[in-house]
């Protein structure tokens, strides 16, 4: 099964991987974040080593996934995306965390 999933990028990252608004990826098989990201990678080779680590493949500590209105940064990148992800109804967000005092 291929799904049609849309990424809604930070602006720094379309910036990037010049892009101009939101990326839609096909994705084989089961639709989590790691078979998402890969495939951002693989369409975007300038976005490794933005969004994960380039070694260990984690999410970078100020990058935030979220979807259906649910922050999905701490559930493992292998547990599936909501169905409306995967239907193409919602998009994924990645979005850079605020940091401060």
């Amino acid at each position: 099964m291929t799904a049609t999933v849309r990424v809604v990028l930070p602006s720094h990252l379309r910036t990037l991987a010049k892009l101009s608004g939101d990326v839609h990826l096909d994705v084989d098989g089961d639709v989590t974040a790691r078979t998402v990201l890969d495939a951002l990678e693989r369409s975007y080779p300038t976005l490794r080593g933005t969004i994960r680590d380039q070694v260990t493949g984690q999410r970078r500590p100020f990058i935030r996934l979220f979807a259906c209105e649910q922050d999905l940064s701490h559930e493992s990148p292998d547990a599936g995306l909501p169905a409306a992800v995967v239907a193409g109804a919602e998009p994924l967000l990645i979005v850079g965390a605020m940091a401060g005092g």
